[in-house]
């Protein structure tokens, strides 16, 4: 692969944690492990922690809060010794308090690790390590490693390091990058991937590793590439890429980085809406790795409930619409979107102790989420929380919340906040349909296993259809106003599709359901009016081409979003946008919705405006 083309797959990856790791020839590391995560923190974070080794001992400084707030507390710098590993924490598992940061030992404090990633099968590995007499300090995922390669190490004293690490990380299930350091061995960092970044940087003062370019950059511009599967072994002069499989060497040589560190931030993208719309296949796959008893428990107080409300604003609330569709036609479950705005005068008065609210918000603390949820709470309602955000106030109010497992999402215009949202959504219809025996068996194998390969398709839609959108976006950035319109789930798409328009190209945009559209819309149909339909081959298809022969008779400027194939509408259409064929018709919402968000960058972009930063808009809004 080309030197470009690979690091932009690498930007591709999904961020949450940050990692830094160094051993140097001379000299003392904090300082340089201090100053490479703070070129880190556009990754997003919650708290910061370092581990250095010098003559034997491991010294540790960690916290919760941004890092110069830890380290005007603590002194990140005042920690002597040329080896070390520093860490900014995304929480996944467990709020973001000091005892959950980053870095975590073992049960000596001989073994320390920094991650990032989603371990799927901690809890099983947990309760095992457990009943052999380990302790754990934390609520973390990350906290299983250390004591797994503590007690190889037990069982085989024989074992170095490295054969330690191999050998626990043979046992687990799910994405990491570890930086790992041991008193046994006080002169190497170990570390291995498997679906999150890592990657190394090379030059005459040391080895260093970290989970993004950026963090280096300043240090050196030579940098060594390492894939999933791949475990290394850093010291002060060289480094060594092993399989994790079995223990072969591979051999691969530094490549020059040419950007700018600015442009690293941004793995070679222009701006990071587009850089996270890329991501979304990697974040997809994180929420697909949701550990089922958050699900089994929150589907449990659905199931009980005598009323649900979906509690939303802006993009979250289109999700929101999207599951109520899902609730209902998987799990025969009645829920009620509602806009979190509006939720205190329609609803206020008469929810009660069967109630029961689930409120989605990317951040955690949009306001009039927060007060529709303190409202309900204070009529005895159940509150139960989706947001992307652990630790936020909305997660401190619910009485079970899901995190998302996005990572940070810089651009303020959502995107694969959105798309995870929906994922987790339908993990929970599909959750609760089994529970109350709604779906046969087979029925439920096959849209787990469509749930599954959703990451695939998403990813497959940016890789063909970009390119066209693009010429799309030339073709109509002039036009005055757009409609989005769409058919049962697909409306929810429909409405998000226009918000995204609207957000960062600034064109006014009008979405109905498209059987309303003759109730007073189609009125403003003229001569090249572009029309977007979001028409997946599902159940509502024929109705849709009845709508758009109506809007096409009017002069309408068809744009559809169709299935692979789809002759009928694609000989009705002007353009059209192709995403692979057999989604079921409950899982539209997440890959219809690529498209659109492509096509509302690519407008934004012919227009002059830079859609990271749309005009009069906050990424949180936290004020009424």
């Amino acid at each position: 692969m080309p030197v470009k083309e690979q690091l932009i797959a690498e930007g591709l990856r999904q961020k949450m944690c940050g990692i830094f790791g160094c051993v140097l020839s001379e000299g003392n590391a904090a300082p340089l492990i201090h100053s490479s995560l703070k070129r880190l923190e556009y990754r997003g974070y919650d708290s910061v922690g370092i581990a250095v080794l010098n003559n034997g001992k491991i010294s540790i400084k960690k916290d919760q809060g941004k890092i110069d707030e830890v380290h005007k507390i603590h002194n990140l710098d005042d920690l002597p010794g040329n080896i070390g590993i520093g860490h900014t924490r995304w929480a996944t598992h467990g709020a973001p308090l000091k005892i959950n940061s980053h870095p975590h030992t073992d049960c000596s404090g001989e073994i320390v690790v920094v991650h990032n990633g989603i371990i799927e099968n901690f809890l099983d590995l947990k309760s095992e390590l457990q009943n052999l007499g380990h302790i754990f300090s934390s609520k973390t995922d990350t906290e299983i490693m250390p004591h797994l390669i503590e007690e190889a190490l037990k069982q085989n004293p024989q074992l170095n390091i490295q054969q330690a690490v191999q050998q626990s990380l043979k046992r687990i299930e799910g994405s990491y990058a570890f930086a790992i350091i041991s008193t046994r061995e006080p002169d190497k960092i170990i570390c291995a991937r498997n679906e999150s970044p890592l990657v190394l940087g090379i030059n005459h003062k040391g080895v260093f590793c970290a989970s993004d370019i950026p963090a280096f950059l300043e240090v050196t511009n030579k940098a060594v590439m390492i894939n999933n599967g791949e475990l290394v072994i850093l010291t002060n002069q060289d480094y060594e890429i092993k399989k994790i499989s079995d223990g072969s060497t591979i051999t691969r040589e530094p490549i020059s980085i040419e950007w700018t560190a600015e442009m690293a931030v941004k793995q070679g993208h222009p701006h990071f809406m587009i850089k996270e719309i890329h991501e979304q296949p990697e974040t997809l796959r994180n929420t697909l790795r949701m550990q089922d008893h958050y699900l089994d428990l929150l589907t449990t107080f659905l199931d009980r409930a005598n009323e649900v409300f979906l509690v939303a604003c802006g993009t979250s609330y289109h999700a929101c619409l999207a599951a109520s569709y899902m609730f209902s036609k998987l799990a025969f479950l009645p829920t009620y979107p509602v806009y979190a705005s509006e939720f205190l005068e329609q609803h206020g008065k008469s929810v009660n102790i069967d109630s029961t609210i689930l409120a989605v918000s990317q951040s955690g603390e949009t306001a009039d989420t927060l007060a529709a949820v303190n409202c309900a709470q204070q009529r005895a309602a159940t509150v139960l929380g989706l947001t992307n955000v652990i630790g936020s106030s909305l997660t401190r109010i619910s009485r079970v919340y899901i995190g998302t497992q996005s990572g940070p999402e810089i651009g303020v215009a959502a995107t694969k906040t959105f798309t995870s949202q929906l994922s987790v959504l339908a993990q929970l219809a599909l959750k609760l349909a089994k529970k109350r025996g709604k779906i046969s068996q087979d029925e439920m194998d096959t849209l787990e296993e469509k749930l599954g390969q959703i990451p695939e398709v998403v990813n497959s839609i940016v890789t063909s259809q970009e390119q066209k959108i693009q010429q799309l976006a030339k073709k109509y950035a002039n036009s005055k106003v757009f409609f989005f319109l769409g058919r049962g789930i697909s409306t929810a798409t429909a409405f998000e599709g226009r918000l995204k328009l609207m957000e960062i190209a600034y064109i006014p945009s009008i979405s109905f359901p498209a059987g309303e559209s003759k109730h007073g819309p189609i009125s403003l149909i003229e001569n090249g009016f572009p029309v977007v339909f979001v028409c997946p081959k599902d159940d509502t298809h024929k109705t849709v081409i009845g709508n758009i022969m109506e809007m096409k008779a009017r002069g309408a400027h068809i744009i559809a979003v169709i299935e692979e194939g789809d002759q009928d509408i694609k000989s009705l259409s002007d353009d059209y946008i192709e995403v692979p064929k057999g989604i079921p018709s409950v899982l539209t919402p997440i890959p219809y919705a690529i498209p659109l968000q492509l096509l509302a960058y690519y407008t934004a972009l012919e227009k002059g405006f830079n859609p990271d930063m749309p005009r009069n808009l906050a990424k949180s809004v936290t004020v009424k």
